[in-house]
């Protein structure tokens, strides 16, 4: 008896190993966290962290259920697999339109064969059926608002009398935000002899809704999530993104009220105020379900349809350009909750609905993600008041206060005020000043501002729900900060912020280095990035908020080093897929909310450098994630977008569009002066045709793999002739981007036997000492814009100069960030000189960031992409297996880094003290990196875990 309890001992102790302390902390399904909305059969991943070194997973099983009921939907039993992310769940019985949450579980085995324990649960949903069948609702319908139709108006169209006319006819009700309310009755039935009500325990509860252009939605009075406005936007036209929320914890069983709030955003713009353009896909309105899962499997569903009722919102005019005003007198307490008397509201229209396709918003939704407060106080005198008042072009009021906030930022204010009943508080925001020191819009749009008109009953809060610009600065008129003088008897501001409103996309990074400059830069490139990281990548939060799309490529490896952009990335992709146009176009923004059209206008309208973020990016996005999903669902876009580009080319070279935009030199930036436009058009478009060689093969198109190959041949071709001068070695005027593109492509070849090009190692050579050359000319500075930066940076870097880079850049020169930093700068500017004017807060001049990481830290992935023919590409596994190669240069004392990747934190600091160099390095469970020692030819492999090199 007692041996056979040993035996029974002995038997079960594997049960109880559990692999290498392996915990599983971060479960994702198509790499998103918590509730996500999925079409079709989901890809789930998962992190782990072990305290030992050399941990991998040799094998996992999932298990998935249905939350409410049990049922297993499948269970893979035990895989033998490293595999950890982008998991598919292929045969798993996931019904379309199912109204309950799906739960999944994952345990692994280490490389021993132990198991580690059962995760935690995850859940995911299927996209709702019945939610695009539902009615659209608001105040007034398109056909009776009188809405002009078109992407024209903008600029001098505008002006047009018949323009004008159109937009004056409109009917004034389309333009105005609303409130939107319904109650319902959960839970209640009827039961028992005596026919007693008795309550369902409600289990699970899943709001779907789309307010366009902008809303905020509550429950029983409270607002539900805290994003700001939602839902990103989007071409109406083609794409309507709505939001989905786990309402169960705000809901009761009997009465419940829900309660919608309308505005205008991108949807709806009719000007006003300042506006970069007009466009309207219709009034606000609104598109709801609400399905509510009962313990005993019942359900009910809640839906908009003619049922609701609407009345005009306190918020008297709201406009993405113009600014907000609100008037709290026009408030009604209770307007959102159960007993509430609504017999004097309209009963709401059916409207049309946006043409374009539902689909649910993966991207994070934009918040208030920081709040600044006052740095500085300064009181307008009489005739700093006057002659304000001519510079900015409107009246400035005598009690005027101009507030520095510290942060240049994209948002706007939020106060708190005491006062009385009907007084106003006006809030005018730049991000500069003018001479008089008044806040100055010239530059950015104007006029922006903000008007709150006070109900008179306390301390009253509030901020601007569906407008924002960017700013540094606040003038306060008809107000004063608590603890002035008050001899006027103003309202008093008991506190005012600036609140920082981005895309919640989280940030995964972080870097540090000895050098105060690059530190420094970084930090105005992250704000930057921030404050045009809304629904789309932005060129500028105020004068256009454009969705401009050269930096998504040019910047995009800095973007990907800095931010999780696993699920911004496709929402940017099919903003740009609908922007495209029937003959395969590009234009250079998306969403394109106007067209440029007329004299001078065609190079904004399309050029390869944006349009080819088409082609581009979605390697980026592959070769960070591992994930090839992009290249194969919009290959016929990459694919139209090339044949395009080849209709306007002649004999292979491209000759339009804005070239080396914003380049530098002893003038004011803007068009490209350095380099000649059909070069950098060219080898633009030769870059866009061997991405689509490697896509085809990607796809399996072995056709297109040969027709397009011999495509980029021709084009190598006829750049080379056309650009290169062989007995200089210079391309084009031999500008640093002329000469940088053709070597980051590898377009330094040469024909050999029949035709064949190949590469010209005694050509490369030349180029690129012209290159050093020229730099060195300029006094170690550069000469390239927002196209030639990343090219001229990534070239040296690439060809072993990066303490060439260093002096280019540790520096308080123009051009260089230590400059704009001198200057005051607290983001980005538009110019290398910000004293030239135009927009403070652009991140198109940001490509260091890449720099930083891959060069300076060291972090790439393993297996990368290159835009050549004779590149060789492995398939990409993301930072499944990375290299770290750091470069100490300069006077450069130490770099710390992290960045988190898919399979969990990487870790990277190094130290140099004279000619000792150590280097500590963290790899996350289940990858692998390979070191390169500065002055080591041969690397050294290594597995998960803490490891220092000296």
């Amino acid at each position: 008896m007692i041996l056979r309890k040993y035996l029974l001992l002995i038997l079960c102790l594997p049960c109880f190993v559990q692999a290498k302390n392996i915990t599983i902390s971060r479960l994702t399904c198509e790499m998103q966290e918590g509730l996500v909305v999925v079409e079709g059969v989901p890809r789930l991943g998962w992190v782990m962290e072990s305290p030992e070194n050399g941990t991998q997973q040799s094998a996992y099983e999932i298990d998935i259920r249905e939350a409410l009921t049990g049922r297993s939907v499948w269970n893979s039993g035990k895989v033998n697999s490293s595999q950890s992310q982008l998991v598919s769940i292929e045969g798993a019985d996931i019904r379309s339109g199912n109204l309950l949450n799906y739960i999944w579980r994952v345990r692994v085995w280490d490389e021993s064969g132990s198991p580690s324990q059962w995760s935690s649960d995850a859940k995911f949903r299927s996209v709702p059926d019945c939610f695009s069948s539902r009615k659209w609702i608001g105040a007034i319908t398109r056909q009776d608002a009188h809405l002009p139709e078109g992407r024209k108006f903008h600029g001098g169209e505008l002006k047009k009398p018949e323009v004008k006319a159109a937009w004056e006819a409109v009917d004034t009700l389309a333009k105005k935000s609303i409130y939107l309310r319904k109650t319902f009755e959960l839970g209640d039935i009827k039961g028992g002899s005596a026919g007693r009500k008795t309550s369902k325990r409600i289990v699970e509860a899943t709001a779907y809704v789309c307010g366009l252009g902008f809303y905020e939605f509550s429950l029983n009075g409270k607002k539900v999530g805290d994003s700001e406005f939602a839902p990103l936007w989007s071409d109406y036209d083609k794409s309507v993104y709505y939001n989905t929320y786990d309402v169960t914890e705000l809901l009761q069983n009997g009465e419940n009220a829900v309660g919608v709030l309308l505005g205008n955003g991108f949807y709806n713009v009719q000007g006003g105020r300042y506006r970069k353009l007009q466009i309207s896909f219709g009034p606000p309105t609104l598109l709801f379900e609400l399905v509510v899962n009962y313990e005993d499997g019942t359900h009910t569903v809640i839906h908009s349809d003619n049922g609701w009722k609407y009345d005009l919102s306190p918020i008297t005019f709201n406009c993405i350009y113009g600014g907000e005003d609100y008037d709290a007198r026009g408030e009604q307490k209770g307007w959102n909750q159960v007993g509430f008397d609504d017999s004097d509201w309209r009963p709401v229209v059916v409207q049309e609905a946006p043409k374009g396709i539902l689909r649910p918003q993966m991207a994070r939704p934009v918040k208030i993600m920081e709040r600044h407060n006052i740095q500085k106080v300064t009181k307008l005198n009489d005739e700093q008041v006057a002659l304000a008042s001519k510079s900015t072009k409107r009246v400035v009021a005598p009690s005027a206060l101009v507030l520095d906030m510290g942060q240049n930022l994209a948002g706007f204010p939020e106060i708190t005020v005491r006062g009385k009943r009907g007084q106003k508080v006006t809030l005018i925001v730049a991000e500069a000043l003018t001479e008089e020191g008044a806040c100055n819009q010239r530059q950015t749009g104007r006029q922006h501002y903000y008007e709150y008109t006070l109900k008179g009953e306390g301390d009253e809060t509030w901020h601007p729900r569906f407008s924002y610009y960017g700013f540094r600065y606040i003038q306060v008129e008809g107000a004063v900060l608590k603890g002035q003088k008050n001899p006027h008897q103003l309202p008093v501001l008991k506190n005012i912020q600036s609140c920082f409103v981005y895309n919640s996309a989280k940030k995964v990074s972080t870097f540090e280095s000895s050098n105060q400059i690059f530190n420094a830069a970084h930090r105005l490139i992250e704000k930057a990035v921030r404050s045009n990281m809304q629904s789309v990548f932005t060129d500028c939060p105020h004068r256009e908020k454009l969705g401009w799309l050269e930096q998504v490529h040019l910047n995009g490896p800095g973007l990907l080093y800095n931010y999780d952009l696993t699920a911004y990335a496709p929402q940017i992709m099919q903003n740009m897929a609908d922007a495209q146009h029937s003959n395969g176009a590009m234009p250079t923004t998306a969403p394109e909310y106007v067209v440029f059209e007329g004299p001078g206008m065609d190079a904004f309208a399309e050029s390869p450098e944006w349009g080819g973020s088409l082609v581009i990016f979605p390697f980026m996005y592959y070769e960070t994630y591992g994930d090839d999903s992009l290249i194969r669902k919009y290959y016929s876009n990459m694919r139209r977008y090339v044949d395009y580009l080849k209709t306007r080319a002649n004999n292979g070279i491209l000759s339009f569009g804005l070239g080396d935009w914003y380049d530098y030199g002893d003038f004011r930036a803007g068009f490209s002066r350095n380099t000649p436009v059909p070069l950098v058009a060219t080898a633009h478009y030769y870059m866009t045709v061997m991405y689509l060689v490697k896509a085809a093969g990607m796809v399996g198109n072995e056709f297109d793999v040969r027709y397009y190959s011999s495509l980029a041949h021709d084009i190598m071709v006829a750049f080379n002739k056309c650009f290169l001068d062989n007995n200089t070695a210079q391309y084009g005027t031999g500008s640093q981007c002329s000469n940088a593109l053709p070597l980051f492509l590898h377009l330094t070849q040469s024909a050999g036997e029949q035709g064949v090009c190949q590469p010209d190692t005694n050509l490369n050579k030349k180029v690129l000492f012209n290159l050093i050359k020229d730099v060195k000319a300029h006094g170690d500075r550069l000469t390239t814009g927002d196209v030639g930066n990343r090219y001229l940076i990534q070239t040296l870097a690439r060809n072993d100069q990066n303490e060439l880079i260093y002096k280019m850049f540790n520096h308080e020169e123009a051009p260089g960030y230590g400059f704009q930093l001198k200057f005051g700068a607290t983001t980005l500017t538009e110019q290398w000189d910000p004293r030239q004017g135009s927009s403070w807060n652009h991140f198109m001049m940001g490509q260091i960031d890449e720099w930083f990481f891959r060069s300076l830290v060291g972090i790439r992935p393993y297996t990368v992409l290159s835009a050549s023919l004779e590149g060789k590409d492995d398939s990409m596994q993301g930072y499944r297996k990375f290299i770290i190669a750091s470069q100490p240069v300069g006077d450069l004392k130490y770099v710390k880094s992290s960045y988190e990747t898919l399979y969990g934190t990487i870790v990277v600091e190094w130290t140099r003290q004279e000619d000792a160099f150590t280097l500590n390095v963290s790899v996350p469970v289940n990858t692998t990196a390979v070191v390169y020692l500065p002055g080591e030819k041969e690397p050294k492999e290594i597995q998960s875990g803490m490891y220092k090199f000296d």
